[in-house]
């Protein structure tokens, strides 16, 4: 008998210990967040897979206008964007007004999925590309998450990249 009170007892003492535990977890993931961009990515998280100064590799694809890009004239500011991705409707003008400032040849954004708000508002002022995650472009920056953006330098190697235009280096917002 006194072993199987023993038993009882240490059972309990488990199941509240594991009790305390999951309402910390919980607690914890109700915590607001400080992030001014819930779900985006990290500088080097995983929607940013090419670090800086790696290139990507090569692609051919085409734009939504017909025009065919590859690897090596894309330069400058690349985005990749999802239709049913909230995150990537709110970068989406920051990176028009980015963009804006540069050529249009210096601008490709990718958008995986229908979406012609995105598609829209990145058109006329970047060579956007529609495609799967596992098109070509997506592929050649190894890129499995979005938003995301990239700066590549005029040898076509990542400057810098991110979730958020806030993650590329000032001089290239301003």
């Amino acid at each position: 008998m006194p072993f199987l009170v023993a038993a009882v007892v240490l059972i309990g003492l488990v199941a509240a210990v594991n009790l305390l535990l999951t309402l910390g977890v919980i607690r914890r993931l109700n915590e607001p967040s400080n992030d001014p961009h819930p779900g985006t990515t990290r500088p080097g998280g995983p929607g940013t897979e090419l670090p800086p100064g790696s290139r990507a590799e090569m692609f051919t694809a085409r734009t939504i206008d017909g025009e065919q890009v590859s690897d090596a004239d894309v330069r400058g500011l690349v985005g990749f964007f999802s239709a049913h991705c909230e995150p990537c409707h709110t970068l989406a003008p920051l990176f028009a007004d980015q963009a804006r400032t540069m050529a249009r040849g210096e601008v490709l954004a990718v958008v995986a999925g229908e979406d012609a708000d995105l598609i829209a508002t990145l058109a006329p002022v970047a060579r956007v590309v529609t495609e799967d995650f596992d098109g070509a472009v997506q592929a050649a920056f190894h890129n499995t998450w979005t938003p995301a953006v990239y700066l590549l330098g005029d040898d076509r190697r990542v400057v810098a990249g991110g979730g958020r235009m806030s993650d590329l280096p000032s001089e290239a917002r301003a």
